[in-house]
């Protein structure tokens, strides 16, 4: 079953094309001995089991900025975001956990951006399926610095891709996450773009933390707004004249996402199945998404002055939809491409659809006219269902 981020590639994209600014007050030292990174790796393992201790009220927040230049060749302008990034338990029924994911302004208000303007639900599990390993990467080295007024035991880990056009991408790790769990011990990040990539970037430091109370207790939350994990979406693809409906499944384990996509099997539970699936750590697709929604401002479908207006149908369900059409002499023939979106992708309508169906095209298609400027289809995608594979509120 190939698994891919091919509509969001939020790490890749974030990888790609971010900046740098100063980062938290640190004392460096000498590169890290094997025996140090072995103490590190002890740590982490003995840490994971802080999923299965965790409490509803744990939170981390995170002070964000991100930052768009204009293209290399020129034309539009620079375009910036920052607030705060809030990760907390909000119910707890082992083994999982329930993260709420807030985007904020300064002051804790909804931001105005479209695509963080909704909280995410994020069920984790606590314990996990397989083994889940991805390496930090770049030079490591190890050093004590001071975030949300304590002093950490740290590695930074600095890869430098500006020689060959890529990026200067820099993580620091708590070597004990202990209250940071949620994050995997992130203490601040950052990434600068390079070479011939939008300039700009992104920036998170640990601002505050904070550790619920044993004794607290909270129902668990609708599934109304899935960052993806406990939740799925299928399609119909007719691409290549091999039509069939593809199923895209989320979950997510002791902070790491896994993303699985395939044909549906009739006769298979639904997301049974992650064994391929590859992790990706949930702070890395957190920091991606004000990178995405800057992104998005330069052309949003309700901009185009051709959109048309309509109603788009899955399941009975309408949606008020926007679709883009536009015409292309193709080897000769004149095709007519079309896009439908959700002219308000968190409508009470999408109801439990993740989060990157949202911002994704409802439907596309190909359309080649033909002698007395008949069209034909030549194939397209089309969202025909969503849900929750992970049980709702109990």
């Amino acid at each position: 079953m190939p698994m891919r981020h091919s509509t969001l590639p939020l790490a890749a994209l974030l990888g790609a094309a971010l900046s740098f600014l100063p980062g938290c007050e640190s004392t460096k030292s000498s590169s890290p001995s094997p025996s140090d990174a072995q103490t590190r790796e002890s740590a982490v393992m003995q840490d994971a089991d802080a999923w299965r201790r965790a409490r509803v009220g744990d939170r981390v927040t995170y002070a964000f900025s991100a930052t768009q230049g204009p293209e290399p060749r020129g034309g539009g302008t620079a375009r910036t975001l920052g607030g705060q990034l809030t990760l907390e338990v909000v119910a707890v029924r082992q083994p999982w956990v329930w993260v709420r994911v807030a985007f904020t302004d300064e002051a804790g208000k909804p931001l105005t951006q479209p695509r963080l303007a909704q909280d995410l639900l994020v069920p984790v599990r606590a314990d996990t399926t397989r083994p889940l390993d991805v390496p930090h990467g770049g030079e490591a080295t190890a050093e004590t610095p001071s975030s949300a007024g304590r002093t950490w035991e740290a590695m930074r880990y600095v890869s430098d891709q500006r020689p060959v056009d890529g990026p200067l991408r820099t993580r620091v790790y708590a070597n004990a996450p202990g209250p940071l769990y949620l994050t995997r011990g992130l203490l601040e990040a950052s990434t600068e773009a390079a070479g011939f990539h939008i300039p700009g970037g992104f920036k998170l430091t640990l601002r505050e933390f904070r550790e619920g109370s044993a004794d607290a207790n909270a129902p668990v939350p609708a599934m109304d707004r899935p960052l993806g994990p406990g939740a799925y979406y299928e399609r119909f693809v007719n691409v290549d004249s091999t039509p069939g409906v593809h199923r895209v499944c989320f979950t997510a384990e002791r902070g790491y996402l896994l993303r699985a996509e395939g044909p549906v099997d009739a006769n298979a539970a639904p997301c049974s199945d992650f064994s391929q699936a590859e992790p990706e750590p949930l702070e890395e697709l957190l920091m991606g998404l004000p990178w995405e929604a800057l992104a998005s401002e330069k052309s949003p479908p309700s901009a185009a002055a051709s959109a048309i207006r309509g109603t788009f149908t899955a399941e009975g369900r309408g949606v008020p939809a926007l679709t883009e059409q536009s015409t292309e002499n193709v080897e000769g023939v004149p095709r007519v491409f079309s896009q439908t979106y959700a002219a308000e992708p968190w409508a009470p309508a999408l109801a439990g659809l993740p989060y990157e169906a949202r911002f994704m095209p409802l439907a596309s298609g190909t359309e080649r006219v033909v002698a007395g400027g008949k069209r034909e289809s030549e194939g397209g995608t089309r969202l025909v269902r969503w849900g929750a594979w992970l049980a709702g509120p109990q």
